[in-house]
Protein backbone atom coordinates (compact mmCIF):
# COMPACT_ATOMS: atom_id res chain seq x y z
CA UNK A 1 0.00 0.00 0.00
CA UNK A 2 1.61 3.23 -1.17
CA UNK A 3 0.37 6.81 -1.25
CA UNK A 4 2.06 9.69 -3.02
CA UNK A 5 1.70 13.33 -3.93
CA UNK A 6 3.71 15.91 -5.81
CA UNK A 7 3.59 19.63 -6.39
CA UNK A 8 4.88 21.58 -9.35
CA UNK A 9 7.31 24.48 -9.26
CA UNK A 10 4.51 26.87 -8.30
CA UNK A 11 3.43 24.70 -5.38
CA UNK A 12 0.25 23.47 -7.06
CA UNK A 13 -0.70 19.86 -6.40
CA UNK A 14 -0.29 17.60 -9.41
CA UNK A 15 -2.86 15.05 -10.56
CA UNK A 16 -3.39 12.04 -8.30
CA UNK A 17 -2.11 13.63 -5.09
CA UNK A 18 -3.18 11.55 -2.09
CA UNK A 19 -4.85 13.01 0.99
CA UNK A 20 -4.34 9.84 3.05
CA UNK A 21 -3.51 10.62 6.68
CA UNK A 22 -0.07 9.25 7.60
CA UNK A 23 2.59 9.69 10.28
CA UNK A 24 5.34 11.93 8.97
CA UNK A 25 7.85 10.32 11.36
CA UNK A 26 11.29 11.93 10.94
CA UNK A 27 10.14 14.35 8.25
CA UNK A 28 8.92 16.14 11.38
CA UNK A 29 12.60 17.04 11.99
CA UNK A 30 12.51 19.27 8.92
CA UNK A 31 9.56 21.17 10.39
CA UNK A 32 11.34 21.47 13.74
CA UNK A 33 14.41 22.83 11.96
CA UNK A 34 12.29 25.38 10.08
CA UNK A 35 10.68 26.36 13.38
CA UNK A 36 14.08 26.81 15.04
CA UNK A 37 15.33 28.97 12.17
CA UNK A 38 12.22 31.15 12.35
CA UNK A 39 12.69 31.59 16.10
CA UNK A 40 16.33 32.49 15.53
CA UNK A 41 15.38 35.18 13.01
CA UNK A 42 12.84 36.54 15.48
CA UNK A 43 15.61 36.87 18.06
CA UNK A 44 14.02 34.29 20.34
CA UNK A 45 16.69 31.61 19.90
CA UNK A 46 20.46 31.66 19.54
CA UNK A 47 21.44 28.69 17.40
CA UNK A 48 25.13 29.00 18.25
CA UNK A 49 25.06 29.64 21.99
CA UNK A 50 26.20 26.70 24.10
CA UNK A 51 23.11 25.48 25.94
CA UNK A 52 22.99 25.82 29.72
CA UNK A 53 24.63 22.83 31.38
CA UNK A 54 25.46 21.23 28.03
CA UNK A 55 28.55 21.26 25.78
CA UNK A 56 26.67 21.72 22.51
CA UNK A 57 24.51 24.22 20.64
CA UNK A 58 21.07 24.07 19.07
CA UNK A 59 22.67 24.11 15.62
CA UNK A 60 24.78 21.07 16.50
CA UNK A 61 21.68 19.23 17.71
CA UNK A 62 19.84 20.11 14.50
CA UNK A 63 22.70 18.74 12.38
CA UNK A 64 23.27 15.62 14.52
CA UNK A 65 26.78 16.86 15.31
CA UNK A 66 26.33 17.10 19.07
CA UNK A 67 27.57 13.62 19.97
CA UNK A 68 24.34 12.77 21.83
CA UNK A 69 23.61 9.01 21.55
CA UNK A 70 20.30 7.56 20.30
CA UNK A 71 17.80 4.95 21.49
CA UNK A 72 16.93 3.42 18.11
CA UNK A 73 19.27 0.46 18.56
CA UNK A 74 18.24 -0.35 22.13
CA UNK A 75 16.57 -3.76 22.51
CA UNK A 76 14.53 -2.59 25.51
CA UNK A 77 13.02 0.23 23.44
CA UNK A 78 11.84 -2.18 20.74
CA UNK A 79 10.56 -4.62 23.38
CA UNK A 80 8.56 -1.88 25.06
CA UNK A 81 7.05 -0.77 21.75
CA UNK A 82 6.16 -4.36 20.87
CA UNK A 83 4.31 -4.61 24.21
CA UNK A 84 2.43 -1.37 23.42
CA UNK A 85 3.89 0.01 26.64
CA UNK A 86 3.59 3.66 27.60
CA UNK A 87 6.61 5.78 26.65
CA UNK A 88 9.31 6.31 29.25
CA UNK A 89 9.51 9.70 30.87
CA UNK A 90 12.24 11.98 29.51
CA UNK A 91 14.44 11.43 32.56
CA UNK A 92 14.25 7.65 32.22
CA UNK A 93 15.07 7.77 28.52
CA UNK A 94 18.04 10.08 29.06
CA UNK A 95 19.31 7.81 31.82
CA UNK A 96 18.91 4.63 29.77
CA UNK A 97 20.84 6.05 26.79
CA UNK A 98 23.39 7.83 29.00
CA UNK A 99 22.70 11.02 27.10
CA UNK A 100 25.55 12.92 28.77
CA UNK A 101 28.12 10.32 27.66
CA UNK A 102 28.72 11.90 24.27
CA UNK A 103 29.89 9.72 21.39
CA UNK A 104 32.31 12.46 20.30
CA UNK A 105 33.19 16.07 21.02
CA UNK A 106 30.55 18.32 19.41
CA UNK A 107 31.30 19.23 15.78
CA UNK A 108 33.93 16.50 15.39
CA UNK A 109 31.62 13.73 14.15
CA UNK A 110 28.10 12.90 13.02
CA UNK A 111 25.55 10.48 14.48
CA UNK A 112 21.82 10.49 13.84
CA UNK A 113 20.11 11.11 17.17
CA UNK A 114 16.43 11.32 18.02
CA UNK A 115 17.52 12.00 21.60
CA UNK A 116 19.37 15.08 20.40
CA UNK A 117 16.14 16.31 18.84
CA UNK A 118 14.29 15.64 22.11
CA UNK A 119 16.81 17.84 23.92
CA UNK A 120 16.33 20.48 21.23
CA UNK A 121 12.54 20.23 21.55
CA UNK A 122 12.66 20.84 25.30
CA UNK A 123 15.04 23.75 24.72
CA UNK A 124 12.68 25.38 22.20
CA UNK A 125 9.77 24.90 24.59
CA UNK A 126 11.76 26.39 27.47
CA UNK A 127 12.90 29.51 25.61
CA UNK A 128 9.43 30.23 24.19
CA UNK A 129 7.23 29.06 27.04
CA UNK A 130 5.08 27.12 24.57
CA UNK A 131 4.70 23.45 23.69
CA UNK A 132 5.96 22.09 20.39
CA UNK A 133 2.43 21.42 19.10
CA UNK A 134 1.50 25.09 19.50
CA UNK A 135 4.81 26.34 18.09
CA UNK A 136 4.57 24.21 14.96
CA UNK A 137 0.95 25.18 14.44
CA UNK A 138 1.48 28.91 14.91
CA UNK A 139 4.77 29.36 13.06
CA UNK A 140 4.88 26.67 10.37
CA UNK A 141 1.65 24.77 9.73
CA UNK A 142 -1.21 27.24 10.13
CA UNK A 143 0.43 30.01 8.05
CA UNK A 144 0.62 27.50 5.19
CA UNK A 145 -3.04 26.53 5.61
CA UNK A 146 -2.18 22.96 6.56
CA UNK A 147 -4.27 20.68 8.77
CA UNK A 148 -1.30 18.54 9.85
CA UNK A 149 -0.69 18.47 13.59
CA UNK A 150 1.60 17.03 16.20
CA UNK A 151 0.37 13.59 17.32
CA UNK A 152 0.00 13.38 21.09
CA UNK A 153 -2.16 10.31 21.82
CA UNK A 154 -2.79 6.83 20.48
CA UNK A 155 -6.05 8.19 19.08
CA UNK A 156 -4.06 10.49 16.80
CA UNK A 157 -2.23 7.47 15.40
CA UNK A 158 -5.41 5.37 15.18
CA UNK A 159 -6.73 7.80 12.57
CA UNK A 160 -3.84 7.08 10.17
CA UNK A 161 -4.08 4.65 7.26
CA UNK A 162 -1.35 2.12 8.07
CA UNK A 163 -2.74 -0.62 10.29
CA UNK A 164 0.36 -1.69 12.16
CA UNK A 165 1.15 1.78 13.43
CA UNK A 166 -2.32 2.65 14.70
CA UNK A 167 -1.72 1.43 18.26
CA UNK A 168 1.72 3.05 18.55
CA UNK A 169 2.01 5.76 21.16
CA UNK A 170 3.50 8.85 19.45
CA UNK A 171 5.23 9.72 22.70
CA UNK A 172 7.88 7.18 21.71
CA UNK A 173 8.90 9.66 19.01
CA UNK A 174 10.45 11.87 21.62
CA UNK A 175 11.18 14.82 19.35
CA UNK A 176 7.58 14.80 18.13
CA UNK A 177 5.74 13.14 15.24
CA UNK A 178 3.49 15.16 12.96
CA UNK A 179 0.54 13.39 11.32
CA UNK A 180 -1.05 14.79 8.21
CA UNK A 181 -2.13 14.12 4.63
CA UNK A 182 0.54 12.95 2.20
CA UNK A 183 -0.21 15.93 -0.05
CA UNK A 184 0.43 18.32 2.84
CA UNK A 185 3.87 16.81 3.44
CA UNK A 186 4.78 17.70 -0.15
CA UNK A 187 3.28 21.17 0.22
CA UNK A 188 5.11 21.77 3.51
CA UNK A 189 8.54 20.92 2.13
CA UNK A 190 7.88 22.89 -1.04
CA UNK A 191 6.99 25.96 1.03
CA UNK A 192 10.09 25.57 3.20
CA UNK A 193 12.32 25.25 0.14
CA UNK A 194 10.81 28.06 -1.93
CA UNK A 195 10.44 30.95 0.49
CA UNK A 196 7.00 30.75 2.07
CA UNK A 197 8.44 29.88 5.49
CA UNK A 198 12.11 30.87 5.61
CA UNK A 199 14.09 33.87 4.47
CA UNK A 200 16.87 33.22 1.93
CA UNK A 201 19.46 33.40 4.72
CA UNK A 202 17.59 30.92 6.90
CA UNK A 203 17.06 28.58 3.97
CA UNK A 204 20.78 28.71 3.17
CA UNK A 205 21.50 27.72 6.78
CA UNK A 206 18.98 24.87 6.53
CA UNK A 207 20.69 23.26 3.53
CA UNK A 208 24.30 23.92 4.59
CA UNK A 209 25.17 20.24 4.85
CA UNK A 210 28.09 18.25 6.18
CA UNK A 211 29.16 15.39 3.90
CA UNK A 212 28.47 11.93 5.30
CA UNK A 213 30.25 8.61 5.02
CA UNK A 214 27.36 6.23 5.62
CA UNK A 215 26.10 2.95 4.21
CA UNK A 216 23.70 3.69 1.34
CA UNK A 217 23.05 0.07 0.34
CA UNK A 218 19.57 -0.29 -1.11
CA UNK A 219 19.14 3.46 -1.21
CA UNK A 220 19.53 5.88 -4.13
CA UNK A 221 21.99 8.34 -2.65
CA UNK A 222 25.23 9.31 -4.39
CA UNK A 223 26.66 12.08 -2.21
CA UNK A 224 24.70 12.07 1.08
CA UNK A 225 24.90 14.97 3.48
CA UNK A 226 22.91 16.39 6.37
CA UNK A 227 21.94 20.01 6.92
CA UNK A 228 19.69 21.32 9.67
CA UNK A 229 16.93 18.72 9.79
CA UNK A 230 17.29 17.88 6.11
CA UNK A 231 18.99 15.16 4.12
CA UNK A 232 20.90 16.54 1.15
CA UNK A 233 22.35 14.93 -1.96
CA UNK A 234 24.20 17.56 -3.97
CA UNK A 235 24.96 15.24 -6.90
CA UNK A 236 21.28 14.41 -7.35
CA UNK A 237 20.21 17.94 -6.44
CA UNK A 238 17.59 16.92 -3.87
CA UNK A 239 16.83 18.04 -0.34
CA UNK A 240 14.27 16.65 2.11
CA UNK A 241 13.94 13.89 4.66
CA UNK A 242 13.08 10.22 4.83
CA UNK A 243 10.78 8.76 7.45
CA UNK A 244 10.23 5.49 9.22
CA UNK A 245 8.38 3.99 12.17
CA UNK A 246 6.22 1.02 13.12
CA UNK A 247 4.14 0.05 10.11
CA UNK A 248 5.29 2.59 7.54
CA UNK A 249 8.10 4.46 5.87
CA UNK A 250 8.23 7.59 3.77
CA UNK A 251 10.29 10.05 1.76
CA UNK A 252 9.67 13.75 1.10
CA UNK A 253 12.09 15.45 -1.31
CA UNK A 254 12.49 18.64 -3.32
CA UNK A 255 14.39 18.85 -6.63
CA UNK A 256 16.51 21.98 -6.85
CA UNK A 257 16.71 22.00 -10.64
CA UNK A 258 12.99 21.86 -11.36
CA UNK A 259 11.46 23.22 -8.16
CA UNK A 260 9.17 20.19 -7.87
CA UNK A 261 8.52 18.31 -4.61
CA UNK A 262 7.31 14.75 -4.02
CA UNK A 263 6.11 12.80 -0.97
CA UNK A 264 5.72 9.02 -0.81
CA UNK A 265 4.52 6.96 2.16
CA UNK A 266 4.15 3.19 2.21
CA UNK A 267 3.60 0.19 4.50
CA UNK A 268 6.88 -1.25 3.24
CA UNK A 269 9.83 -1.68 5.61
CA UNK A 270 12.57 -0.09 3.46
CA UNK A 271 12.95 3.66 3.27
CA UNK A 272 14.95 3.15 0.08
CA UNK A 273 11.85 2.02 -1.80
CA UNK A 274 10.02 5.26 -0.99
CA UNK A 275 13.12 7.34 -1.70
CA UNK A 276 13.51 5.78 -5.14
CA UNK A 277 9.83 6.30 -5.90
CA UNK A 278 10.04 9.95 -4.83
CA UNK A 279 13.06 10.53 -7.07
CA UNK A 280 11.22 8.81 -9.92
CA UNK A 281 8.35 11.25 -9.45
CA UNK A 282 10.84 14.12 -9.59
CA UNK A 283 12.17 12.86 -12.93
CA UNK A 284 15.46 11.56 -11.53
CA UNK A 285 14.94 7.87 -12.16
CA UNK A 286 17.74 7.72 -14.72
CA UNK A 287 20.28 9.16 -12.29
CA UNK A 288 20.03 6.81 -9.29
CA UNK A 289 22.01 3.66 -8.43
Amino acid sequence: MQFHASVDATGALESGASDALVPWWSFSKTLIAALALCLAEQGRLDLDAVMAGKPYTARQLLQNRSGVPDYGGMAEYHQAVDRDAAPWADAELLSRVRADALLFTPDTGWEYSNVGYLILRRHLEAVTGKGLADLLHEIVLAPLGLSARLARTRADMAATVFGRGRSYHPGWVYHGCVVGPVCEAARALHAIMTGAVLTPAARAALVDACALTVDTSGRPWRAPGYGLGVMVDRKLGVIGHSAGGPGSVGAVYHALATGRTAAVFSDETREGACETRALDMLGLEGQVY
